[in-house]
């Protein structure tokens, strides 16, 4: 097992907290799920753009996290947004909880949602909420570095 790779398929990017947070620190993270989530989640059918993370008696949960339901589940589909629990060790649960209380303004925003093998993982972030200026700052940033590609493929 030492050394081999696993294959991770990408499921869904939450595009909109790189848009409004600055991540500070980020890590992987086991998600607690039922069968048909995971078939819903096979077929891409989950939306992370309002989802967050809290820390409750030592443990994290992600909310607001909507995973559809599956058609073929009848009765054994589950509430489409219930808090689902995150897979974490105690002391980096503890380590963030403590950054989040330490430090104003730091908030648990889940990044990425992907298969690892067959398991389904989180990349959760460590995350500072953006300022207006802050984000024009990143459009200008972003719309001269189009540019510079632009001039050097005219060039060539």
């Amino acid at each position: 097992m030492a050394g081999e790779r696993v294959a991770t398929k990408t499921i869904a990017e939450n595009r909109k907290a790189f848009h409004d947070y600055f991540v500070e620190e980020s890590m992987e993270a086991g998600i607690e799920l039922c069968g048909t989530e995971v078939k819903s989640l096979r077929k891409g059918a989950v939306n992370l753009k309002d989802a967050w993370c809290s820390v409750e008696k030592g443990e994290m949960f992600i909310k607001g996290m909507h995973i559809s339901p599956y058609e073929q589940g009848n009765i054994f589909n589950r509430d489409p947004l219930r808090v689902r629990r995150l897979l974490m060790h105690r002391r980096e649960i503890m380590r963030w909880y403590g950054l989040l209380k330490q430090q104003q303004g730091l908030t648990l925003i889940p990044l990425s949602l992907y298969f690892k093998g067959s398991r389904v993982k989180v990349q959760v972030g460590l995350c500072r909420g953006k300022k207006l200026y802050d984000k024009r700052e990143d459009a200008a940033r972003r719309e001269m570095k189009r540019e510079a590609e632009r001039a050097l493929r005219q060039k060539i």
